[in-house]
């Protein structure tokens, strides 16, 4: 549980897949990301789940071609999730539905949107996946309200989709229907996830497309299917997407490109944000997946290669670089009044719980502070933790940091609540690695102590180390509950 046994260290290996779980227990949930096992749901749970298919429950919804309707749901366990509604033309073998539905449920990774169960009773045709709140690419990219996205996060995107595609080439589902940035959603800590329903046909011969015709790769023009190579010039659509912030047909693309126009292509509002070169790469990238005979555009393996060396910040969180708030998982029942502060990373409130609770939460501590040898030492200490503390109250941070940096070095036996009010001190002056030191260290002096990992969980936001704030946010509310346990008995 403690940090000293670091929680970060699977941040830095995001290609993994999840491992896949045994599929005879429906209960059972996936190790990494907590993805439920694929089930069929009864038509009941998902009807009570969006509240009888209420309209206020849409989320989106297609046009005849391929009409379908996507709704937001809690189910019993209060998971949220995506509810995709086909109508019965689409699918009217239910044994298929089911069967391609399960096969599609096998295919998990951490850059898609999972399917996790369906539902097929008389006319409904249904599909469950995880509920991504950030909605999609196409809002972001067309219909900014606060801020378009950034050059850097517009990469991310292109590496994460196409690790995503690659992943379903190596699980043998190598066709992907309809790839558009429609398709691309953005989860809870503003990753993009590629949807799992483009790995399901759209219609019972797998015919259907439902883009613009201009968009529309060639042979499918020329067949009305749909082969491994459609995807990559789809891909390509995007990337000319994510390049201009808007739909341009690819034909109108490549003469630009070919005419030695490439920064024409790219979005105004970038300016500034890229080196040329990095931008005429993805531009090639574009137009080598746009390529009218299936045969020269490159697969999946190219595309990473390709994109990955544009990365230059992958250590910034996405939902820093979408300037998106920071949705903190479900927090626990049991979190403290500091607990809650620091998960809403409200300083104020911190500052004002941590010097009402003084040191009373050290054991014998402030006797030992107190205890007067009158000699010069014990005096200097004594004075030392005065200054600290009055400057810690009177908001004074750098010079609490001052003091109690000077009084850590006098003391024979730390103290955690100066290792903690220290921590808080470097939080005010921006010093979130210092600050995430210090409450470790406050751990090390009181194991079980809540407030260290509440601190060490403010710290870990400040970081943009989300995950590892939640874990810390879990295990200072499960010792505020054997605390209170211990009391009660």
């Amino acid at each position: 549980m403690g940090c000293l046994q670091s929680k970060t260290t699977h941040l830095h290996s995001p290609d993994n897949p999840t491992t896949q779980p045994d599929p005879a227990d429906e209960n059972q949930v996936e190790e990494e990301d907590r993805t439920p096992v694929f089930k069929e749901y009864g038509l009941s749970e998902l009807r009570k789940a969006t509240n009888g298919f209420s309209t206020d429950y849409i989320v989106s919804e297609s046009g005849e071609k391929a009409p379908n309707v996507v709704y937001r749901g809690k189910l019993q366990n209060n998971r949220l999730v995506a509810v995709k509604r086909f109508s019965k033309q689409s699918w009217p073998d239910a044994q298929q539905f089911v069967a391609e539905a399960a096969g599609v449920g096998k295919v998990r990774h951490m850059r898609l949107v999972n399917l996790i169960g369906c539902c097929a009773e008389g006319d409904e045709r249904l599909l469950v996946a995880e509920y991504m709140p950030n909605d999609t690419l196409s809002k972001h990219l067309f219909h900014w309200d606060k801020q378009p996205l950034s050059w850097e996060m517009r990469v991310r995107v292109a590496y994460f989709i196409a690790q995503a595609l690659d992943h379903c080439n190596a699980e043998s589902w190598k066709i992907y229907h309809d790839l558009n940035a429609y398709r691309v959603l953005f989860d809870e800590d503003g990753d993009p996830r590629l949807s799992s329903f483009g790995l399901m046909k759209n219609s019972r011969d797998g015919k259907s497309y439902s883009t613009n015709l201009a968009y529309t790769p060639p042979e499918f023009l020329r067949t009305g299917r749909v082969i491994p190579e459609s995807v990559i010039y789809s891909y390509g659509t995007v990337l000319l997407d994510l390049l201009s912030g808007k739909h341009i047909p690819p034909s109108h693309a490549l003469d630009l490109i070919r005419g030695k126009s490439v920064l024409c292509l790219i979005d105004s509002s970038l300016e500034g944000q890229y080196e040329n070169d990095d931008a005429t790469k993805l531009v090639e990238l574009a137009s080598k997946c746009l390529q009218s005979e299936a045969r020269d555009r490159p697969d999946t393996k190219f595309l990473l290669t390709a994109v990955a060396p544009l990365q230059k910040q992958k250590e910034v969180a996405s939902h820093v670089l979408m300037g998106l708030p920071k949705n903190m998982v479900v927090l626990p029942t049991m979190l403290s009044p500091l607990g809650k502060a620091c998960a809403r990373m409200d300083l104020t409130a911190v500052h004002d719980i941590l010097l009402k609770t003084g040191y009373k939460d050290e054991e014998g501590a402030e006797n030992e502070l107190s205890f007067q040898e009158w000699t010069q030492q014990v005096q200097d200490m004594l004075n030392t933790k005065k200054f600290g503390d009055i400057a810690f109250r009177d908001k004074d941070f750098k010079s609490a940091i001052e003091y109690y940096s000077k009084l850590v070095a006098m003391m024979a036996a730390p103290s955690a609540t100066v290792f903690a009010r220290r921590a808080f001190s470097y939080l005010m002056n921006d010093q979130a690695e210092l600050a995430l030191r210090d409450a470790m260290q406050a751990q090390v002096c009181i194991p079980e102590w809540p407030t260290a990992f509440y601190l060490q969980a403010l710290a870990l936001s400040k970081l943009g180390m989300e995950t590892d704030a939640q874990d810390m946010l879990n295990d200072g509310a499960a010792f505020e509950t054997k605390r209170q346990n211990s009391w009660r008995s």
